[in-house]
């Protein structure tokens, strides 16, 4: 008999503008689930085996940092899972970890690679504690440690990069000149440092946006759909540039994907 649970949880006020959730998964069945770029990075924790991405080749590592990727890509497990995984806004995970998010893009890099002391402590709470509500505890407890002492400038330039963050998820289309401006950055500056936080250059992580918002038009639409329409609402210059952007992030057109999957925004939607 298969047996499942998902569930999700808020993170605490304090964490809230840099996590956006946090969900805990177990299965008794092989998952082979097909995935999309969500346009966040995630910490994960596995308890038991850890998932197969045949597209790269690897196994992810029972603590695994899932960074920007501009892919999508199957997930794929021998035998039974049990995971909990940390869903952090898109430019904000650099605040809890000692490493830019550049360096986990398109890879899931193992944490233990990262040496650092505290997060491989934390790991082996997580894997020791049979309680999972506890285990959310634990790694909000962690969050919270790191939080308190980034300073003020490191602080000050997250929230900055969250300008350029909302004036995307409202226009996708937004040029890299305009997105600086926001931010009172150079251009160059902004580049440097949209890539430091978020982990890919302006004009990539658009893509995804906006391919996300086209996968939120969709979920809500039950189905029915124009291209024309979702075109010109989700930033895309015509129905052709809609069209083969799908194709390179998804492997399918949008009403190709309607009769693949339900269609399903990670990015614009928040289940808690």
């Amino acid at each position: 008999m298969i047996q499942e649970a998902f569930n999700f949880y808020k993170p605490c006020k304090l964490l809230q503008p840099y996590v956006r959730y946090y969900w805990v998964f177990s299965s008794n069945q092989m998952p082979n689930t097909y995935t999309f770029p969500i346009g966040c990075p995630q910490i994960i924790f596995h308890k038991r085996t850890p998932l197969y991405i045949p597209e790269l080749g690897t196994t992810q590592s029972k603590l695994t940092i899932s960074g920007q990727v501009n892919f999508s890509s199957h997930l794929q497990a021998d035998d039974n899972i049990e995971m909990i995984v940390v869903v952090f806004h898109p430019h904000t995970i650099n605040m809890f970890l000692n490493a830019p998010a550049s360096s986990f893009y398109n890879q899931e890099i193992s944490g233990y690679d990262i040496e650092d002391e505290q997060l491989n402590k934390l790991a082996a709470q997580v894997f020791e504690c049979e309680d999972n509500n506890l285990c959310v505890t634990l790694i909000e407890n962690w969050l919270l440690d790191r939080l308190s002492i980034r300073s003020y400038d490191t602080i000050y330039r997250v929230k900055r990069m969250n300008a350029a963050i909302e004036q995307l998820f409202t226009a996708p289309q937004t040029l890299v000149a305009d997105l600086s401006s926001a931010c009172c950055l150079s251009k160059k500056q902004f580049e440097r440092e949209f890539n430091l936080h978020i982990g890919m250059n302006p004009k990539e992580y658009a893509r995804i946006v906006r391919f996300q918002k086209a996968l939120k038009q969709m979920q809500h639409q039950q189905g029915k759909i124009n291209q024309g329409d979702l075109a010109y609402t989700c930033g895309y210059s015509d129905q052709s540039h809609l069209i083969r952007e799908f194709r390179k992030l998804c492997g399918h057109t949008p009403l190709s994907l309607l009769e693949f999957t339900t269609p399903y925004s990670d990015l614009f939607t928040t289940p808690v």
